[in-house]
């Protein structure tokens, strides 16, 4: 047994459930709960507006199913699956000397077969796709990147629907004509709710990569460990 097997082995011992997931478990947790707060303050915010046009208010139990929770819920997950289908895909060939979320310099591209552990390389517990030399391969290798990429699709896709069904009801309310969905996509409402939020991830992704050139969290696998050189590339602490 080798070395490495044994480190795992010993890790899983020591790790139960609760530990081995506790990344994935404390952010899903607080996905819900801010999603909830998000749902109770709109709840209130769309209240006003109604009360404002003279209407009769709604509970939150109908609120979570109006294009107005939709819009402003999916608008933000678009943009955040973008972010990661950009980064996920670019830091194949970009590069930013110095940071951790980069790779080395001298590996820009895909790599070779033996650095991805593909083909004739694969080892006894790498994926079964990877072992492969067809499409699985081909697809598998690239699975992260188009899985995020569907649920920007997906994501955005559904923005729009439930954004020109918001767009359409406060239209109503104001006496106007309502419009398409075709129509919907080049109107500014549309626009400036999805580059609002692209502007700014973009902004943390390019603020990440930068300050973590010079600046240091220890223990974090985001930063370098401290005492690394700012001209380290693609160490992580």
């Amino acid at each position: 047994m080798s070395a490495d097997e044994r480190e795992r082995r010993g890790a899983r011992r020591r790790g139960g459930f609760w530990r081995d997931n506790s990344l994935t478990l404390v952010f899903g947790t607080a996905f819900l709960v801010v999603l909830a707060c998000q749902a109770v303050v709109g709840h209130a915010e769309f209240n006003e507006a109604l009360t404002v046009d003279g209407l009769q208010t709604i509970g939150l139990g109908e609120y979570v199913t109006t294009s107005d929770f939709a819009v402003d819920v999916t608008e933000n997950w678009q943009s955040e699956f973008l972010q990661f289908f950009l980064y996920i895909f670019g830091t194949v060939w970009l590069l930013q000397r110095g940071s951790p979320e980069s790779k080395e310099l001298h590996k820009a591209g895909p790599e070779s077969d033996r650095e991805q552990r593909l083909g004739d390389h694969a080892r006894s517990d790498s994926p079964r796709w990877a072992g492969t030399k067809d499409w699985r391969q081909r697809v598998y290798s690239r699975s992260l990147g188009i899985v995020m990429g569907c649920l920007f699709l997906g994501s955005w896709s559904a923005q729009s629907v439930a954004g020109v069904a918001a767009y359409d009801e406060q239209q109503l309310r104001q006496l106007q004509a309502p419009v398409g969905w075709a129509e919907y996509l080049v109107l500014p409402d549309f626009w400036s709710r999805t580059l609002q939020n692209w502007q700014s991830e973009l902004l943390a992704v390019a603020a990440m990569v930068i300050l973590s050139v010079y600046l240091r969290q220890r223990g974090s696998p985001e930063s370098k460990p401290v005492g690394a050189a700012h001209t380290s590339t693609g160490v992580e602490g």
